[in-house]
């Protein structure tokens, strides 16, 4: 991801400054002054950039101008920053939106399936075809630094890292996650989505049916993953799934 941590803490206030500011957010005021519905047109235009966000930064990453956003939106850019004050609060946005999605998408692979490696291969299947995976906020998509310096190989972040950005702390093959949330902001749905994601890792492995060393930050690197654009989409969908089958057979594990 592009979004770099100083930018995101500050969305990260915009987006949890309380009702109003949550309420401007919503209704493209900065200063929370306005609290009635929007219009139907500007509702209209709200979901054309929120739709067109989600598409350009999953092709482009979160460097992405805001120009281009509103060109795929088809509005001025004018229009978007209206309705999000900085692209840092809507970069928030979408981020927290897809986050949820796959939390949501691992609650229900935890639910549905009763094989572990069903639940997780379900879940990584589901989020790569939803694509939500390449919408992840940069700090969950950094615990894999942090997880594989806490695993003693010398990497780890200093205490200012530690108080910048949330870092999954475990100890090798024990499952056990815990998020240090940014200062003076949540986490963004984060904390939630790497204790489901972790549920379907543990069941997997304590199965023998994941590789001893994969971790959470490696199925996040998975359904991160994309394959190559294309401009056939059945080719690209083709190349989604068999990107995706090879990396599932990476991830099990295999008898001695």
């Amino acid at each position: 991801m592009h979004v770099q941590d100083t930018h995101w803490s500050s969305a990260a206030a915009l987006a949890t400054g309380g009702p109003a500011v949550s309420a401007a957010a919503s209704n493209g005021r900065a200063d929370g002054m306005r609290t009635t519905p929007l219009r139907v047109d500007a509702q209209r235009n709200l979901e054309h950039v929120l739709r067109a966000a989600r598409e350009v930064f999953g092709e482009l990453g979160y460097g992405a101008p805001m120009e281009d956003v509103a060109r795929r939106a088809r509005v001025g850019v004018g229009t978007v920053y209206r309705r999000f004050p900085s692209k840092d609060v809507l970069v928030r946005r979408i981020a927290e939106e897809e986050t949820a999605r796959l939390t949501e998408q691992a609650r229900s692979a935890l639910g549905q399936e009763d094989e572990p490696w069903s639940a997780l291969s379900r879940f990584l299947r589901t989020s790569v075809a939803s694509g939500a995976g390449r919408l992840l906020p940069p700090h969950v998509l950094r615990v894999g630094v942090a997880e594989e310096g806490d695993a003693g190989s010398g990497s780890a972040a200093g205490p200012a890292e530690e108080a910048r950005v949330p870092q999954q702390r475990s100890q090798p093959g024990s499952g056990e996650l815990r998020l240090v949330p940014e200062s003076g902001s949540d986490d963004g749905g984060a904390g939630a989505l790497l204790e489901v994601v972790g549920q379907l890792v543990d069941r997997a492995r304590a199965a023998g049916e994941l590789r001893a060393d994969v971790s959470v930050a490696d199925v996040l690197l998975v359904i991160a993953t994309a394959a190559p654009s294309l401009p056939d989409p059945a080719q690209q969908a083709a190349a989604s799934a068999r990107l995706l089958e090879i990396l599932l057979e990476g991830l099990r594990s295999r008898p001695a």
